[in-house]
């Protein structure tokens, strides 16, 4: 397969596409081509991965645009606010694959919408795109479609899969580099029992545009990545009300696997900015 384009998509709704939880990237303007494509992180100068444009929908409302957050992922906030007005075109992705190792491509001067590669470029995609690897693990399916856009967060507890991200796509400074010690926790009962770890005593330490309010209809203008020792590390942004992580479905399961009971300590590095690892230590008994 011959990728011959790519689309430069800024942060952080490349990162959306990438871990499969956006499947809309809203332009401002239809589009003829149909078939894959490279994605380019702006500022980078480099190929993250490919996706497959499959359709372009008719300008959407903002009502419109609001009722299939799921879809684009950009918080109702700035579709109210009109920050993103003229990008309602919905351009529907499919089949989309993370890059091993990014690929740097040389940009032409001018404005453009469509990027060309040239053969060095396009045969290095290819060979990624030909070798097995662990980028081409499916993430599994949402049980069930929440609201999301191709501009911001929000994502629903009844839909863990559009928190979950592959381990091998966090990057190597967040999986294997020492962390910034931000706090430690003792757990209670009450924690364990309902699936939540409180940040009280460290809240402040957390950057302000990762906090929301108290509901998933008032999500943070940014997630942070949550590494917890399973399989599949986590986005959510903060609940700034309960001063919690907002997602907690994988916090069960952080409590089984470590064992945990009141008394034991949790601890919070980061490691990258808006790159976190929560880690258990046991209660001397």
């Amino acid at each position: 397969m011959k990728i011959s384009k790519g689309l430069i998509i800024a942060d952080p709704w490349i990162g959306y596409i990438l871990d499969r939880s956006k499947t809309w990237e809203m332009r401002s303007s239809s589009a003829s081509h149909r078939g894959w494509f490279g994605l380019i992180r702006k500022g980078t100068g480099a190929v993250y991965g490919v996706a497959r444009l499959v359709d372009v929908g008719a300008p959407l409302s903002p009502a419109e645009m609001i009722s299939v957050f799921e879809r684009h992922r950009i918080p109702e906030g700035m579709i109210r606010s009109g920050e993103v007005a003229k990008w309602n075109v919905p351009w529907k992705l499919d089949g989309v694959l993370r890059l091993a190792r990014s690929v740097p491509y040389r940009h032409q001067s001018g404005a453009v919408t469509w990027v060309q590669f040239d053969d060095a470029v396009s045969e290095a995609i290819a060979r990624q795109l030909n070798t097995p690897s662990e980028t081409d693990v499916s993430v599994p399916p949402s049980p069930r479609a929440v609201k999301t856009t191709s501009h911001e967060p929000r994502r629903s507890s009844l839909a863990p899969a559009e928190h979950a991200v592959h381990a091998s796509q966090l990057s190597s400074s967040s999986s294997r580099t020492a962390g910034a010690l931000i706090g430690e926790v003792t757990l209670t009962q009450g924690n364990i029992d309902h699936n939540h770890i409180y940040l009280r005593s460290f809240f402040e330490r957390f950057p302000e545009d990762a906090v929301g309010g108290s509901n998933r209809h008032e999500r943070a203008r940014r997630d942070v990545l949550v590494e917890w020792g399973g399989p599949v590390p986590v986005r959510t942004d903060l609940d700034g009300s309960k001063r919690f992580f907002r997602a907690r479905g994988w916090i069960r399961d952080f409590f089984v696997s470590n064992e945990a009971q009141a008394g034991d300590r949790v601890r919070i590095e980061e490691t990258a900015p808006y790159c976190y690892r929560v880690s258990l230590k046991k209660r001397a008994r």
